[in-house]
């Protein structure tokens, strides 16, 4: 049974907190879209698809409130009969722009609110004296969007999976082993993953021979949650740290049949470049240089056609504590068996691992040239370069690259100690929370 992140029965929303994984599993109830916010800026749920589907559904359950009150007939009755379908949806696209500033460059997230706050204002322009009908239009939406998410996952594990094969140059019937960054799997999305999906889908075929996921520093995302989803899945994998990528593709490549990298995406520009958790880009040059292919697993949700290349988006850089900290219970070691340890519950502490007065940068994400990127695998297909280079997205977008504008948009927000944040020269507060 894969692992369920987001449970949803229409008007409740649990979500799996991902920051007392992999040694407590516990859910909590998110009641609203401020609830939403802080799980998401705190990384209590984090990954671009399930981000944008979390930040959704919040706001349909305070829509199914809002519903209920109206069918109860209570005191809320009388106000909410008084409220346009225009001010229902003005304020549910308020809802939907807060929530889009807990996670910035998760363009999936943005491009749900877009899209949404579009439909509530096409219902409210067709019942503009009904706020019921607006509500309702919201609600299934939402809801829709956790259920297309599973089946859109399970698409790009199919195309993936059949792309490496294709492209392994390995006898027939050779299974083969793939290296995955951060977490991509159910975790991070509805259910199934992205690359972790592709990943999935190789091990049901009986063609993968293992997976080497790295750690992923400073918020160890692999160690934590990957090899959390792996083991409990049953599928063969091996942890690395993040520094040993290099030498596990100049080492183990021919041993271990490793025929790619894949990993998962927060953001693909126009032009292919691509977002992603920090320590990506480090391994797109080693694949390159190892001569593996390097593939990148991501729904069209996530490609931002708005943005011509990497250079426009926005890296979010998160608090150095981050990095000069770690949280983690403590152990119990034993002879019984041999090298044996127990994990003390309940005792999860924060320690330094750094020198006192450690300056640390801490940017949680980076940009992937195109030019490094074999394959970029959606739920409609694989996109490959031509023999220019380029990126051709005929196949899941009727959009060429030389047709999109470029966007400006600042490059960076930085969260300095004092819970500041910097965007360019511009400056505002935040709450500090990671």
């Amino acid at each position: 049974m894969v692992l369920q992140a987001i449970k949803y029965n229409h008007g409740r929303l649990e979500i799996l907190d991902q920051l007392r994984l992999p040694h407590e599993e516990v859910y909590f109830n998110i009641k609203n879209s401020k609830d939403a916010w802080l799980a998401i800026k705190s990384m209590q749920v984090r990954g671009a698809p399930a981000i944008a589907i979390v930040a959704a559904l919040s706001v349909a359950v305070e829509a199914v409130g809002c519903v209920e009150s109206l069918d109860r007939g209570n005191e809320q009755t009388d106000s909410s009969r008084t409220t346009s379908g225009k001010a229902t949806a003005e304020h549910i696209a308020s809802q939907l722009e807060y929530l889009v500033t807990s996670r910035p460059t998760a363009v999936n997230l943005a491009d749900a609110a877009m899209k949404l706050k579009v439909l509530v204002n096409i219902a409210a322009s067709e019942f503009d004296s009904d706020c019921r009908a607006v509500l309702e239009a919201y609600i299934a939406a939402a809801e829709q969007m956790l259920v297309d998410d599973v089946k859109d996952n399970e698409a790009i594990g199919k195309y993936g999976a059949a792309w490496i094969m294709k492209h392994a140059h390995c006898p027939k019937g050779t299974k083969v082993s793939v290296v995955t960054h951060c977490n991509t799997g159910s975790l991070a999305t509805a259910g199934y993953g992205t690359a972790l999906g592709i990943v999935r889908s190789l091990h049901s075929s009986h063609s993968l021979r293992q997976v080497f996921y790295t750690e992923t520093r400073p918020y160890n995302q692999g160690s934590r949650l990957t090899g959390y989803e792996l083991i409990h899945d049953g599928i063969p994998a091996i942890l690395i740290t993040d520094s040993m990528a290099a030498a596990l593709l100049h080492m183990k490549k021919d041993a271990e049949t490793i025929a790619a990298v894949i990993v998962g995406a927060d953001r693909v520009a126009a032009n292919g470049d691509t977002a992603n958790k920090i320590g990506t880009y480090a391994l797109a040059v080693l694949a390159k240089y190892h001569g593996i292919k390097f593939v990148v697993a991501a729904p069209r949700t996530t490609i931002d056609m708005e943005t011509k290349t990497g250079a426009a988006i926005r890296i979010e850089e998160r608090p150095q504590d981050e990095v000069t900290n770690i949280r983690g219970p403590r152990i119990l070691k034993h002879d019984n068996p041999p090298g044996g340890q127990d994990i003390v519950q309940g005792s999860v502490e924060e320690v330094s691992i750094a020198a006192r007065g450690t300056r640390a940068w801490n940017p949680a994400f980076d940009v992937t040239p195109a030019e490094l990127i074999d394959a970029i695998v959606t739920e409609k297909g694989v996109v490959e370069k031509d023999e220019d280079g380029v990126f051709k997205w005929v196949n899941v977008f009727d959009v060429e690259v030389a047709d999109v504008p470029e966007v400006e948009v600042p490059k960076t927000m930085n969260v300095l100690p004092d819970g500041t944040t910097a965007l360019g020269s511009e400056s505002s507060k935040s709450d500090g929370k990671t």
